[in-house]
């Protein structure tokens, strides 16, 4: 998706079971995003992850707050997100 608008529709006529957003999109930003993607009870399984550049501590709150259940900084590291994937993985085959 180019920005929030968009991920907003796409959701609409699927459901992801992972959402990878960057928290700094222009307009509607990933925080926010998320909190909006949050309030579809349809997604209340779906594993949110923030992406971005913002590391400090007041970033990593900002996102627990938004709805994400993991907050990773750039550059990504496989490593870190292949757990990740898995844990989607394996909530979407419990269901």
């Amino acid at each position: 998706m180019e920005d929030g608008p968009s991920a907003l529709k796409a959701v609409a006529s699927f459901t992801p079971d992972l959402v990878l957003l960057d928290i700094g999109m222009p307009g509607m930003n990933g925080y926010e995003l998320c909190t909006a993607l949050r309030q579809n009870r349809a997604l209340a399984d779906v594993v949110f992850v923030a992406q971005t550049g913002w590391g400090q501590p007041s970033h990593i709150q900002r996102s627990k707050e938004a709805g994400f259940d993991h907050h990773l900084v750039k550059p990504l590291d496989l490593s870190d997100l292949e757990p990740i994937v898995a844990e989607a993985w394996r909530a979407k085959r419990k269901q």
